[in-house]
């Protein structure tokens, strides 16, 4: 979904979006408070702030070891035609893939980037031999095991 860029965010705006950024299960009361204004007038800024597309989704963050094993990998993807449409085909491809947790089109270099998560080298393999060997246009697949996160955040500066 594209954002419209001529939506201004006032200092109000940018209290409301910090604060849900830290925690979007607060009530609309809780966060009338943190941000210094009346409820009514928050309700009234969180759901202009939807509406306008600015706040995308509500989610949980959840602890990949904590529900089970887990392998996160970065992955480098270059196709073989990189027209417009093999660029749009590929990124269904992906997208319809629940182990893919991101996908960026980046330049130069590779021509995506993928964050994977899957339950093992395993599971891993499965999902390389799906999305990218029966996959006639992948060129080179190059992959980077996380065996450490030190950081990890979804907060976008406002």
């Amino acid at each position: 979904m594209m954002v419209d860029a001529s939506i201004l965010l006032d200092e109000l705006d940018r209290r409301i979006l910090n604060a849900l950024q830290s925690d979007a299960s607060v009530t609309n009361i809780e966060l009338a408070a943190q941000v210094h204004a009346s409820p009514p007038t928050c309700l009234r800024r969180v759901k202009r702030l939807v509406d306008s597309g600015v706040i995308e989704r509500h989610v949980v963050l959840v602890r990949p070891h904590k529900v089970g094993p887990a392998l996160t990998a970065i992955v480098e993807i270059t196709l073989d035609h990189q027209a417009a449409e093999k660029l749009a085909e590929f990124e269904a491809l992906v997208a319809a893939e629940a182990a893919v947790l991101q996908c960026y089109r980046v330049s130069p270099g590779p021509d995506f980037v993928l964050v994977v998560q899957v339950a093992d080298m395993p599971a891993y393999h499965a999902l390389v031999h799906r999305l990218f060997t029966e996959h006639a246009n992948v060129r080179n697949v190059r992959s980077f095991f996380s065996i450490h996160r030190s950081k990890f955040e979804t907060r976008i500066a406002v």
